[in-house]
């Protein structure tokens, strides 16, 4: 099986890395003209780096509610699993313009990425200054009903290694919710893209499954609570998470 993994990983980091480095002259050259024209080829980047890790055999399954809509804004709420996730929802939300919420280090020296993560409109923080870290947030969620662009955010603080669901660190998320009170928010669950990173691409494991689930998005009301919103989040990401994998050992092979 490894042997299969390297087979088909060498031809995908070339597709993924020339991908990368098509990108960041494109969208250099979109600024010109315009943060959107910048968004839209920053949409298509996302969708090839999905697409290049079809080569080795990755498979998308996605549920959407139908009243998550296109060139809406929205405050995505989600876990967290791998940098994968990120060009997922760039890919599946094209016309919604995600944003995210990135640490500074993911600024610098990665071609594509770093450039829009300083110039695209998202909220780069520094975890060591909490002041600027919630500014940065403050200032994303502002954005949204102005540009019409929604924000991602993993409650969790981090990327879980193992597929496990953490316990949610609600500060930053709830400045984001307060920044952006007229914009609904959409639990969004995701799970099997740990998986692919495992190794840290050096094999990337053939034929792996990732389930994404975009779910009713939550209205928003002047005398919300904002933590109970976010219990409820977690319990639905939770039952999500926990109905994928009880189906995965129901049909998984027994051993005798």
């Amino acid at each position: 099986m490894i042997l299969l993994d390297w087979l088909f990983t060498v031809p995908f980091l070339i597709a993924f890395g020339g991908a990368l480095g098509v990108f960041d002259p494109l969208q250099r050259i979109a600024r010109l003209f315009g943060q959107r024209p910048q968004e839209i080829v920053v949409g298509m980047l996302q969708t090839t780096l999905v697409q290049a890790f079809r080569i080795c055999g990755t498979r998308l399954e996605v549920e959407r509610s139908p009243r998550v809509r296109p060139r809406t804004p929205y405050l995505l709420v989600a876990n967290h699993q791998s940098l994968f996730d990120i060009p997922i929802f760039g890919a599946l939300l094209f016309s919604n313009f995600p944003k995210y919420v990135a640490k500074k280090e993911l600024g610098r020296w990665i071609p594509s990425i770093s450039y829009n993560l300083r110039r695209g409109g998202n909220a780069v923080i520094d975890r060591k200054d909490r002041q600027q870290a919630l500014d940065e947030i403050r200032k994303l969620g502002k954005s949204l009903s102005e540009r019409r662009v929604s924000a991602v955010i993993y409650p969790e603080g981090t990327r879980s290694r193992h597929g496990e669901l953490g316990a949610f660190r609600p500060a930053g998320t709830l400045e984001l919710l307060e920044a952006a009170p007229d914009v609904a928010i959409v639990p969004v669950a995701i799970d099997g893209a740990w998986k692919l990173l495992r190794n840290n691409l050096f094999p990337v494991p053939f034929g792996t499954t990732v389930r994404v689930r975009f779910g009713d998005p939550i209205p928003r009301r002047p005398d919300e609570d904002r933590m109970a919103i976010l219990e409820h989040v977690r319990g639905e990401i939770a039952t999500t998470l926990d109905g994928w994998r009880k189906a995965e050992d129901q049909y998984a092979p027994k051993v005798k």
